[in-house]
């Protein structure tokens, strides 16, 4: 296979995302999305690492990421990747979640691996309808009747099991980046909301987050800008509002987080209004 290509699409009756990389080297650094990640490899193998457990992934396997899941990715021996995905908002999963089940819930999949999965080709049926921009009924038929599936065989109500007041806290702290991220923070400060030392609101807020305190500042600040790129603001003017100190180091965490640059995020959405 040649060179990388990487193709992204809107679906707006869906109102979901659908990636799809091909030929892909790129390692993927500790992070984590705002939405649901529903995802297949279609070949090729890598190293995933999800809430500080290892997998090796490969062709034919189904990735399931929950909001705020943290996850991280590199290539087997150098191997390229094709992989497509779709991303999916809590709101919608919820909405569609209690029209399958009758139930006002957010599901929760139980492990982010489902090896060899017969719902594959499903779910690649489903992708490719979105890159192909289909209009008509069959693709949101198909969109329910997957959801449905991968709801009964994969999700499962997961035990609370954390320290509740440590994990108020926690809270408390992940509240005050999502709120104050555009600021400059600094570690203090995270510590007094805590009302811990340094290394303890580090050891509680990782092993709680399965994710490090910066590391959930900057895919917040990520996320914030992904919603301003898609009004069309300006990857620079992007980059300031959101707290990067300047736009290189805004687009190398872009591009390391979503695969593409931010001008390339932008112009999916300005295409898709013309």
């Amino acid at each position: 296979m040649g060179q990388e290509e990487r193709t992204v699409r809107f679906d707006y009756d869906l109102q979901i995302e659908a990636y799809r990389f091909e030929g892909i080297m790129q390692k993927f650094p500790n992070h984590f999305h705002e939405y649901y990640v529903i995802g297949f490899i279609e070949s090729g193998q890598r190293r995933l690492s999800c809430k500080n457990e290892e997998y090796v992934i490969g062709t034919g396997d189904i990735i399931f990421f929950n909001p705020l899941d943290n996850h991280a990715c590199e290539s087997i021996d150098n191997e390229k990747l094709d992989y497509r995905c779709l991303n999916i908002k809590p709101e919608i999963m919820r909405k569609v979640t209690k029209e399958i089940t009758g139930q006002d819930y957010l599901p929760s999949f139980a492990s982010p691996v489902a090896c060899r999965s017969e719902k594959a080709q499903l779910l690649h049926n489903l992708h490719q309808m979105i890159m192909d921009e289909i209009t008509d009924f069959e693709k949101e038929e198909t969109f329910y009747f997957l959801i449905q599936q991968l709801i009964e065989e994969y999700s499962e109500a997961i035990e609370d099991t954390e320290p509740r007041a440590i994990k108020q806290e926690i809270e408390n702290v992940c509240h005050y980046l999502e709120v104050h991220y555009a600021e400059h923070i600094a570690l203090d400060d995270l510590a007094k909301i805590a009302n811990m030392n340094k290394y303890s609101l580090l050891r509680s807020f990782t092993q709680i987050r399965g994710i490090t305190p910066y590391r959930y500042l900057q895919t917040v600040r990520i996320n914030e800008a992904k919603k301003r790129l898609e009004h069309g603001v300006k990857p620079l003017d992007a980059a300031i509002e959101t707290g990067f100190v300047d736009q290189s180091h805004f687009s190398n965490f872009f591009m390391g987080f979503i695969g593409l640059t931010p001008g390339q995020y932008r112009d999916i959405f300005i295409q898709n209004e013309k």
